[in-house]
């Protein structure tokens, strides 16, 4: 088509408390937490982001907390892995960090070339840390309470689980550009673009395994990067081409977004890396303040009589 997805822009996925989701991202995971909004669709509802020191595409983890709300069933059909990475020498560091803090941590599980660690977040949610054979060059946020030398990343994989992997397969590499990079058993690696840094995606396939169902501890997409509104416009005129069910251009204020399913029923999302988050708040201040859309701002008041406190984070 002329043109790539250069890999994840950013993974949303469904909490339960607010503030035990900042404690666990903020205070155990290092992230920045970089805005604090509401879902612009359900403005009842935080919605947060955590990244890097200024939350560049290909770092940004974001949450819907729905305080309450039933667990979520991990199966085919969703995102059941999102996978950070870490430099390979800060493995040690983080088995002792995530122990420290009774989390149980499975690995290092060798995994095509790396080293992986695995466990759950407070609500369920599946993570990895992953170490690859390359040193990933991108700059972490230093002011966190996880020295720079071992801190996260960014991404690194997302796993999607299908029943009928075959679609999935065709569906990334002939509409979406993705490359094959290797199999191992059950799990398919691609990478989009040129690869690097937060651009590889795999598909397990587990053709026996029961439905999921997206709820608290579950992805609820993913969004794959594209510099700008031009590019994002083609991309968008060539899935409705090929027949895929492809919602308008959906103005995120700090991204532009269009969304779809994979054949597999994974909710995807195709995001432009700009404007970025100083839109509304200098670097220095992000994620101290709620922040509202304009046309939200009336309602301000009312919103935050909704909204649970939440306080920043101490971090252990």
């Amino acid at each position: 088509m002329g043109r790539e997805l250069s890999g994840i822009h950013h993974v949303t996925a469904i909490a339960g408390d607010p503030q035990q989701n900042v404690d666990f991202y903020a205070g155990v995971l290092g992230l920045r937490l970089i805005k604090v909004t509401v879902n612009y669709d359900d403005p009842g509802t935080y919605h947060l982001y955590y990244g890097d020191e200024v939350g560049h595409p290909g770092t940004l983890l974001t949450f819907f907390p729905w305080p309450g709300a039933a667990r979520g069933r991990r199966g085919t059909g969703q995102v059941t892995a999102v996978a950070c990475s870490i430099p390979a020498q800060a493995i040690d560091y983080w088995i002792d960090r995530l122990k420290r803090q009774a989390i149980d941590v499975r690995g290092p599980i060798a995994r095509f070339d790396e080293q992986v660690l695995a466990f759950d977040d407070p609500d369920g949610l599946p993570l990895e840390l992953v170490a690859g054979p390359r040193a990933d060059a991108r700059t972490p946020w230093a002011g966190g309470p996880v020295p720079r030398e071992s801190a996260i990343r960014g991404f690194s994989i997302v796993t999607l689980t299908e029943a009928a992997c075959e679609e999935t397969v065709a569906f990334l590499t002939d509409t979406l550009g993705c490359g094959l990079v290797q199999r191992e058993g059950s799990q398919v690696r691609f990478r989009m673009g040129a690869g690097g840094p937060g651009a590889l995606v795999d598909v397990l396939c587990l053709p026996k395994t029961a439905r999921g169902r997206v709820a608290v501890g579950s992805v609820h997409h993913v969004a794959w990067r594209t510099p700008d509104d031009e590019s994002q416009g083609a991309w968008r005129q060539d899935l409705a081409t090929r027949g895929v069910d492809v919602t308008p251009v959906i103005d995120r204020q700090y991204f532009h977004s269009i969304y779809f399913r994979e054949p597999g029923g994974v909710l995807f999302e195709i995001a432009t890396d700009l404007p970025g988050f100083t839109v509304d708040e200098p670097a220095e201040r992000l994620g101290t303040q709620l922040r509202l859309p304009s046309h939200l701002e009336p309602m301000r008041r009312e919103i935050e009589r909704r909204l649970p406190p939440l306080r920043h984070v101490t971090a252990p």
